[in-house]
């Protein structure tokens, strides 16, 4: 089986104070090459939808048709949107 690219995108900020990583809405990040990049805490809640995704599941869609998970971070509060991208990886 053909592991698929993932994808994590910051697409908007909720909380009230920046984030403590420097992450700001629009960043990108490819899991594999660029994992170090991304907050340790958003990576801890973005682990279980990533594996979900690598290997074939279907994580809760969000309202607007996403897949998405919040940084645990309660004054900063990121919304990701994770993806797969199919082909990319072998």
């Amino acid at each position: 089986m053909d592991r698929a690219k993932i994808v994590l995108t910051l697409m908007e900020r909720k909380g009230e104070h920046p984030c403590h990583r420097g992450h700001k809405v629009g960043d990108t990040f490819d899991f594999d090459s660029e994992r170090g990049k991304l907050c340790p805490m958003a990576m801890h809640v973005a682990f279980p939808y990533i594996d979900i995704l690598r290997y074939g599941g279907k994580p809760p869609v969000a309202k607007c048709g996403d897949i998405r998970f919040c940084c645990p971070d309660s004054d900063v509060i990121n919304v990701f949107k994770i993806e797969a991208v199919k082909g990319e990886n072998k």
